[in-house]
């Protein structure tokens, strides 16, 4: 336990931020169910018994504003606060879905949820529909990836075996927009779309611009299935022949005979090379 005027923030919180959504969800959370994750602080090497924090601005705020005048703290022994942000993994959307279907099995009401996250209760059930009409393989494709509900709502409206390669096209693309999925709905045949869904022809597009569409997705799913059968054979063929490129360039009698007879051949080689290096 450590006394909140012990406690030396690394950054202020301004009342801009204490204004926005991110802010006001954290304050109902605290109020409602309390501090799920402790801040985290480092022992201050310039005054003894004092803390800097690490990680936990907003919630120490909160804790301010409430009036408390010490919190449970997890101590760390470093005292770089970067390293705590990129240790942090955001929920996805599906782990949501399924931590808000675990607190209603346990008797937490909607209601309670939505005060909890500062939403309205409207949210929490579209939430807890959220993989309604959606297959399984799909699920088990995104169950990590950072989703809007729109784009669920998006993928509703194609068949399963659609859905699937919907997802593996946002995996493949790593490109996971509302917008993104929108299109792949509106380039899927209609063969493909889920039962009961008639599309809308989308404004300013022919029927011929459709077809195209629909052609172009289909190819391009196809290449990504073959590209993927073979990406691990390119990938360590092309690592072997960057080194062995890198290895002939470090030759200073062959650097000097490429610059004599090929210097073109000696530019594209040393761009290679360099490719490599910045890969690093």
């Amino acid at each position: 336990m450590v006394r909140l005027a012990d406690i030396q923030p690394l950054k202020l919180v301004s009342d801009e931020v204490k204004r926005s959504p991110k802010y006001r969800q954290i304050a109902a959370s605290v109020g409602e169910i309390g501090l799920v994750e402790p801040p985290v602080v480092a022992r201050s090497r310039e005054n003894h018994g004092k803390f800097l924090l690490l990680d936990g601005h907003l919630r120490l705020e909160v804790l301010r504003d409430r009036g408390l005048l010490e919190v449970e703290c997890l101590v760390s022994t470093e005292d770089e606060a970067f390293t705590y942000n990129k240790r942090v993994n955001r929920i996805a959307i599906i782990q949501e879905h399924r931590m808000i279907l675990k607190a209603i099995e346990n008797g937490v009401s909607e209601a309670r949820i939505a005060k909890a996250l500062n939403v309205d209760v409207a949210s929490i059930r579209r939430r807890r529909k959220l993989l309604d009409g959606i297959c399984a393989e799909a699920v088990d494709l995104l169950k990590e990836k950072h989703l809007t509900l729109n784009s669920f709502s998006e993928l509703r409206k194609l068949a399963p075996i659609r859905q699937i390669e919907a997802a593996e096209l946002m995996i493949a693309m790593n490109n996971f927009s509302n917008s993104y999925v929108r299109s792949l709905v509106a380039a899927t045949p209609r063969n493909q779309l889920a039962t009961g869904y008639t599309p809308r022809a989308p404004k300013g597009l022919s029927d011929e611009q459709l077809a195209l569409m629909e052609r172009e997705s289909a190819s391009l799913a196809r290449e990504f299935k073959v590209a993927e059968q073979t990406y691990g054979t390119d990938h360590l063929d092309l690592v072997l022949a960057v080194g062995y490129l890198s290895k002939l360039l470090r030759n200073g009698r062959v650097v000097g005979y490429l610059a004599k007879h090929f210097q073109e051949l000696l530019f594209e080689f040393q761009r290679i090379s360099e490719s490599e290096n910045v890969a690093a």
